[in-house]
């Protein structure tokens, strides 16, 4: 690639604020209908103009502030009009950024630990080599912000395991430590309890270099492998991105190696004669107790573990990486048990020139993103299957014709993608068969149940001219997911019944959720999608609806798990419930209703901010965004709204900030990995979903029932 994949130059959008400033504004868009996209730069960003730090200073001290009184609705000939043809627009935006092979695929756009680790990991096996080294370093540092930290989200305050990763990583670039820009983040650092503070991945990272004592790191036995399904704490507890990253630093953490450390890092440290003050123990009788004892135990097993069992147990966890890797040589087609895999088997001999090694390294190289100023970001993740059924679905449903060749196209690219071997998650559903879809472009051993709901929302609006071939996906698919069914009745992302405690609670596990258990926006795909399939009565798809009743928050929302968060949660709920067939008089629906349009923003969109998953007050609460607006218009129009003043607000926000070229500016992160400790910013989103929301006003809802 010779600049992003979406065809921008990155984000674009106000400079990052600082520390302290709490990012929300009741009016005025990141984006103009004529705005175009400029190149990121390479230096820390300026610091905000003094009205505007003296408004973030007042939200910060309030807390964001209520939305204002709405302004007059646009009138409903002329608000059509513009609909209309903001979404033609959007429409052929669209359909010139589809991929000759049938898919879509926007940039994937995380924080700056993706590329620190990339060059920590090059130098670790030493194959780090200047060009690389260059031009992450040229992301990184445009990334800074003023005050010389690193966020993990568009405009968020300064995160300490980022800031500490990206300081290290710049330390490698040549960055000396008395640059203005690197003093100002060690001495934020120190102030914030130095290395010490930061999370265990972090804390591994440096141990490799000899920065941090392997000795003041949680035990993870490779042991650990040979624990039954049915056992507390197996593998098979955590969620699958967890389990994938778990097993190979189980034999990272048993050969503990140390590489010579090119330079010392004392200026991270609040003292560097004690570098890892002792903390005292928990309460015996707490969660956290009983945890950090259970570790003191296994740092007592490690002294007198027999080493036939722990060779034996390595080996076994070298097995389990090796036969889950993709055939693009990926884990799992995230990249953070890539890197892992990489090391803990280079440990076990695999050396650089194995096969195995040499496609793990490819595919993260297909990971990086090259803009066109000379930066390389690294992907944590792509989202093709992700990103092509949402864009098939907002195409139809701005009324491309059914057997449009752009349609066609993405549905044969589906149905090649559809997984028919059994992956983990056949360990909870032996007798299922297969039949879903993953994320990436390559990822048989995890298919989740998300992608597979909206595949088939999707695929049921192409006329193909094998329809056989659809129906007998499409029943594949259907039998997977409604065997992918929760006790509870609800669905989660990757597994069934996902749902133990424990994992959460490791002192290892610090790093965001480890578990997956049942969501409210998984589990509305899935109803959408079954009573799409005219399975709206069936008892497994009821039990679904009564979970998601019983789930929506006393204000009326439902929590997100995988967006930017009530907005998302609400709008993925709502249409599915209606869909369901529920009356739109139906007091949930009702009460769903009244919250967004409470929530709205002075200029008619609809924003949240990340902060809305520790604090209270955010919820509902944000910058417009063109992503969240939809989020909020797609259950507004399923509740009934089309005519209401909310509505028409939301459609002319959407209007009024479309570009030139048809397409929408979103620098706010509005996806999320982990919630709060992992955000997503989808750069598709902010194209797909506006064309789905203005395609359903224009045309209105999806028939439903129609599938079988």
């Amino acid at each position: 690639m010779t600049a992003t994949t979406d065809g921008s130059a990155g984000s674009t959008g106000p400079a990052p604020a600082p520390a302290d400033e709490l990012h929300r504004t009741s009016g005025g868009s990141t984006a103009t209908a004529t705005a175009t996209a400029e190149p990121a730069t390479a230096v820390p960003p300026a610091e905000p103009a003094p009205a505007a730090a003296h408004a973030a200073q007042a939200t910060a001290l309030t807390g964001p502030a209520a939305p204002a009184a709405p302004a007059p609705a646009p009138s409903g000939a002329d608000l059509l009009a513009a609909a209309e043809t903001a979404m033609r627009r959007s429409v052929d935006h669209l359909l010139a950024r589809q991929d000759a092979e049938g898919w879509w695929k926007g940039d994937l756009e995380t924080n700056v630990t993706m590329d620190a680790e990339d060059l920590l990991l090059r130098q670790f096996l030493g194959i780090r080599d200047d060009a690389t080294t260059e031009a992450a370093a040229l992301f990184i540092r445009g990334e800074q912000r003023g005050d010389g930290t690193w966020a993990t989200f568009h405009g968020g305050p300064g995160d300490l395991n980022a800031t500490v990763e990206a300081y290290v990583a710049l330390r490698l670039a040549g960055d000396p430590p008395d640059a203005p820009h690197m003093a100002r983040a060690a001495a934020w650092v120190r102030e914030r309890g130095g290395i010490a503070a930061t999370r265990v991945f972090t804390r591994i990272w440096l141990a490799l270099f000899g920065w941090w004592k392997w000795d003041d790191l949680p035990e993870l036995p490779p042991e650990m492998i040979y624990l039954p399904p049915w056992f507390p704490l197996n593998i098979h507890d955590f969620g699958q991105w967890a389990r994938q990253t778990i097993v190979p630093l189980t034999i990272v953490s048993a050969k503990r190696p140390v590489r010579p450390a090119p330079f010392a890092l004392d200026e991270l440290h609040t003292d560097p004669r004690r570098p890892c003050p002792p903390r005292p123990l928990a309460p015996a009788g707490t969660w956290d107790g009983l945890f950090q004892r259970l570790d003191r135990a296994l740092r007592h097993y490690r002294r007198f573990a027999p080493r036939p069992l722990r060779r034996a147990a390595m080996n076994a966890a070298a097995r389990w990486i090796v036969e889950r890797q993709e055939n693009d040589g990926c884990w799992g087609g995230i990249q953070p048990p890539a890197v892992y895999s990489l090391i803990a088997l280079h440990l076990l001999g695999y050396d650089l020139g194995h096969p195995v090694m040499r496609a793990g390294l490819a595919s993260l190289d297909r990971f990086a993103v090259h803009r066109e100023d000379g930066a390389r970001m690294v992907e944590a993740c792509q989202s093709p299957v992700w990103d092509t059924c949402l864009a098939a679905i907002a195409l139809a449903d701005a009324g491309l014709p059914p057997d449009h060749p752009a349609l066609v196209r993405a549905a044969d690219w589906l149905l090649a993608e559809q997984v028919v071997r059994p992956g983990d998650w056949a360990v909870r559903r032996p007798g299922l068969p297969p039949g879903g879809w993953a994320f990436e472009f390559h990822n048989d051993t995890y298919p989740d149940i998300d992608d597979t709901a909206e595949v088939l929302l999707a695929l049921r609006r192409v006329r193909h001219p094998d329809p056989a071939r659809v129906d007998a996906a499409v029943r594949r698919g259907v039998r997977w997911t409604l065997g992918m069914q929760s006790g509870d009745g609800a669905w989660g992302a990757f597994d069934a019944d996902n749902t133990s405690r424990l994992p959460n609670r490791l002192p290892f596990c610090d790093f965001g959720e480890v578990v997956d258990p049942p969501s409210a926006d998984v589990t509305a795909h899935v109803v959408e999608m079954l009573a799409h399939e005219g399975l709206a009565a069936d008892p497994r798809t009821r039990r679904g609806v009564a979970w998601l009743l019983a789930e929506q928050e006393p204000r009326g929302s439902w929590f997100g798990r995988w967006g930017v968060n009530h907005v998302y949660g609400t709008g993925s709920v709502v249409p599915a419930l209606t869909a369901a067939g529920l009356p739109r008089s139906h007091p949930a629906i009702r009460r769903a209703a009244a919250w967004l349009v409470s929530v709205q923003n002075e200029d008619g969109g609809w924003g949240e901010d990340l902060r809305s998953y520790r604090e209270e007050e955010w919820i509902g609460r944000g910058a417009s965004t063109a992503s969240q607006t939809a989020w909020a218009l797609l259950a507004l129009l399923a509740a009934g709204e089309r005519e209401s003043a909310a509505v028409a607000r939301g459609v002319a926000w959407l209007a009024a900030t479309q570009r030139a070229d048809g397409s929408w500016d979103e620098p706010y992160f509005t996806g999320t990995g982990f919630p709060w400790d992992f955000s997503i910013n989808y750069h598709l989103y902010r194209q797909v979903f506006p064309l789905t929301a203005l395609g359903r006003y224009v045309h209105g809802e999806p028939a439903v029932g129609k599938g079988r």
